[in-house]
């Protein structure tokens, strides 16, 4: 059977199959295919109910896969793309800043290695950081200091 002629219900499996999904993810590839209206909203119900779809699995699994390697104001952003409750977003963004520091840090150790030379380098590091979503308060430390706190 081809992708194009799968039910919805068949479509959200597939998808859930590679990775979580979050309901408003879901709603929004699978729109463009629904025939009736009601149709996807009653599909992602019986899948809701089944635990196919999971909000909380979704936000672990961001978190899990995202958080080694990116400041939690980028995974507090990738979390709101995926249409993740307001409440929830904000309770693992604040267990995030916790290790911000370290994580930062290890980001840093592993692109950078060494402290900069000059001024140049130190803002090269910082833009790096910065664009991976750490806090400028993270970032000051790891380039001023390099290992110590």
């Amino acid at each position: 059977m081809a992708f194009d002629q799968l039910s919805l219900k068949g479509r959200a499996l597939r998808l859930l199959g590679g990775r979580e999904h979050s309901r408003a993810e879901l709603e929004r590839k699978l729109q463009p295919h629904e025939t009736e209206p009601g149709e996807l909203a009653r599909a992602l119900d019986e899948l809701q109910a089944k635990g196919f779809i999971n909000e909380q699995r979704v936000l672990e699994s961001v978190v899990h896969r995202r958080a080694s390697r990116l400041g939690a104001s980028r995974v507090k952003q990738e979390l709101q793309a995926k249409g993740l409750g307001a409440e929830a977003v904000a309770q693992a963004v604040e267990q995030l800043r916790g290790t911000e520091l370290e994580r930062a840090r290890e980001v840093w150790r592993k692109k950078f290695g060494e402290p900069a030379a000059d001024p140049a380098g130190r803002a090269k590091q910082m833009r790096f950081l910065a664009s991976r979503g750490f806090s400028g308060e993270a970032i000051r430390r790891v380039v001023a200091g390099g290992e110590d706190d």
